[in-house]
């Protein structure tokens, strides 16, 4: 009896005694996918090869994921994924991604003015405490910074509970508040942190610094998103829902590694249309 068809991905289970070339010669595939979690002496590599030179595509189950998912599995990452990939790591296009996103920051503080003196008025009428919101992040190189934010919560909203996330309706956001972060006004004021040269547009969201340390010790490869700056929005937060759990974080950082990898100006742009277009949907952040 043969198993159910998967919905993306139909299959269909092949005999486990058949040998890699009795099934490729039955089904004549144009494309084999390994995945294989032990590798030494398992893999038929002069089989694969004479498949391959034969013009049969030969792919990594990880490479295949990553392509349909946009994001890197921690489960099957190994540290020879990132160190040879030819994408990874510092290129000279960073430097116009910071020339690009400290304009647009400059610009967009000018246009923005207007609306952040109508924010900083509905907080400062709605309830007691600073306008602004500062908090340490850790940013570039696991090097802290000073966030700024237009505050949403009371300003004792974790006088009991210490450094947590915030969940789907949190009771601690006042009413200007909500309205402030579904629109991602309370955002605005990390321009003036992409103009100093601590946050870019574009990367993942840093996280306090208790957070990261309790992440970093319950998710591998954790602190390996700090190798770029942290950004305003993010691949990860178009492409995930907004969570409060450390497999939530786990899920973000399969999506940050995968920006970090491919991080480019064409990227960034995608993802800034993408958060402009969750705004104009009324997607706001919690």
């Amino acid at each position: 009896r043969r198993p159910p068809r998967s919905t993306l991905f139909p299959y269909t289970t092949l005999f486990r005694s058949a040998s890699l070339r009795e099934i490729v010669h039955a089904v004549q595939p144009h494309r084999i996918v390994v995945g294989m979690p032990e590798r030494r002496n398992c893999v038929p590599m002069e089989d694969l090869l004479e498949f391959r030179l034969s013009g049969c595509i030969v792919e990594e189950a990880a490479a295949v994921f990553e392509h349909f998912h946009g994001r890197i599995s921690l489960t099957d990452l190994r540290p020879s994924q990132l160190v040879y990939s030819g994408d990874l790591g510092p290129r000279q296009g960073l430097f116009s991604q910071t020339v690009v996103n400290r304009s647009i920051a400059m610009v967009g503080l000018v246009i923005s003015t207007p609306l952040m003196l109508l924010a900083a008025l509905a907080i400062r009428l709605s309830s007691r405490g600073p306008i602004l919101y500062r908090q340490v992040r850790v940013g570039l190189k696991g090097k802290p910074f000073t966030l700024y934010k237009f505050r949403s919560m009371r300003i004792d909203a974790e006088a009991e509970t210490g450094p947590v996330w915030a969940v789907k309706n949190d009771p601690r956001v006042t009413p200007v508040g909500r309205v402030l972060r579904s629109l991602r006004i309370d955002e605005i004021p990390q321009l003036f942190n992409v103009l100093k040269g601590e946050m870019s547009l574009v990367g993942p969201r840093p996280e306090r610094p208790a957070l990261v340390e309790r992440l970093a010790g319950c998710i591998t490869y954790y602190r390996q998103r700090h190798f770029v700056r942290p950004g305003i929005t993010g691949w990860a937060q178009i492409n995930h829902k907004y969570g409060d759990t450390i497999e939530d974080a786990a899920a973000k950082l399969e999506y940050d590694l995968y920006y970090i990898k491919h991080m480019s100006l064409s990227l960034d742009a995608f993802i800034v249309f993408q958060t402009f277009k969750a705004i104009v949907l009324s997607r706001g952040a919690q």
